[in-house]
């Protein structure tokens, strides 16, 4: 599961420089949260491994501080709850939320946006109206094709299918009028992709006459995981073909914002973008949760952050060289859990011996 794409500032440019500026402009805060890391599905390509739960009453207490550190220097701030499942946690969510949009009152010139990454299968009308309430108004949810073939890869945790309850909230939010945005990931696998044709038409017909709503077609990618070795992918040469041929279904010669495009630069190649884990640790990566490389620091619940800016260092090189791979996906060309080949990643332990103390 991805993030969707966050502010950049003061302007924006298409330029690398300006991408540059905007990456580590100081008014710009992306915080990713994860409130819960346990999860009530338990999807078969999945590489989270579900072995830490709730967000601490120490480090909420942290994230309000740090906000509250941050917010007098901000033009924007943009929040993204990540999980886990994040809506298992809805409390804590609700609870950080709330003290953002109170501390906001006072600051009509920042620019707040919440957005979430969730399976859907919690995500009723009264939780798309709370959220809303809470400047929590995009959604990226995630299908794996129509019920029969959705419902033996997104399986909830008692082994049980998802797709009828995740469809009906969908259709609960279009025939809604919530001002909110709904970016419908759809996974492609090798198994899959005969039946696209007709649920991706399926889709079009039934929500993106709706604006709120877009597609983003994305091949499942092998990340680890206990069945990591076992996955089946779309081979790379064959990629092309295929997402053209299924993003024309989704267009059919209508409007072009039908489909969700992603930044070219990833949230982890921004220095002023953070991972909030539940149990404090600051990381750069929604993917590499398990990698000792992730790890760039902790946050305390005073809202000070200590990050180690040799390891940070590590996830900016591509703005050092311009290497638009590199900044298109930083973990991708790091060589992850091989230490030896960076010696500054030995420095990363659970102990802050080595890191340096930022009041970001």
């Amino acid at each position: 599961m991805g993030i969707l794409p966050k502010h950049q500032a003061p302007a924006q440019a298409n330029s690398l420089e300006g991408e540059f500026a905007a990456s580590f402009f100081n008014g710009n805060l992306h915080l990713i949260l994860l409130p819960t890391e346990q999860c009530n599905f338990r999807c078969t390509y999945c590489y989270e491994d579900f072995s830490i739960g709730r967000m601490t009453a120490e480090v909420r207490q942290g994230v309000k501080r740090l906000i509250d550190r941050r917010l007098d220097g901000l033009r924007s701030l943009s929040v993204s709850w990540f999980g886990g499942e994040p809506l298992l946690a809805r409390d804590i969510i609700t609870d950080i939320s709330d003290h953002i949009v109170r501390s906001s009152v006072a600051r009509p010139e920042l620019d707040y946006a919440g957005d979430i990454t969730t399976n859907g299968y919690l995500l009723d009308h009264a939780a798309v109206e709370r959220l809303a309430e809470l400047g929590i108004r995009s959604y990226q949810i995630s299908l794996d094709g129509p019920r029969e073939l959705h419902d033996r890869t997104r399986l909830r945790a008692n082994r049980k299918g998802s797709f009828d309850r995740i469809w009906g909230n969908l259709l609960a939010i279009r025939d809604g009028c919530a001002q909110v945005r709904v970016v419908l990931r759809i996974h492609l696998t090798p198994g899959n992709i005969p039946a696209m044709p007709d649920f991706l038409a399926q889709i079009r017909d039934t929500f993106l006459r709706d604006k709120r709503f877009t597609v983003l077609l994305k091949p499942i990618e092998s990340m680890g995981g206990l069945n990591g070795d076992t996955i089946s992918v779309i081979p790379a040469d064959e990629r092309p073909r295929i997402l053209a041929a299924l993003q024309a279904i989704v267009l059919d010669e209508g409007d072009s914002d039908r489909l969700f495009s992603g930044d070219e630069i990833c949230y982890a190649a921004r220095a002023n973008s953070l991972v909030v884990r539940a149990d404090g640790r600051i990381g750069k990566c929604t993917v590499a949760l398990t990698d000792p490389v992730n790890t760039i620091g902790r946050l305390l619940p005073n809202g000070v952050l200590q990050i180690d800016n040799d390891v940070l260092r590590v996830w900016l090189r591509g703005w050092e060289n311009g290497d638009r791979a590199f900044l298109a996906c930083p973990y991708s060309c790091i060589p992850h859990n091989q230490p030896e080949n960076h010696p500054e990643l030995l420095q990363i332990n659970a102990s802050t011996r080595g890191v340096k103390t930022a009041h970001a």
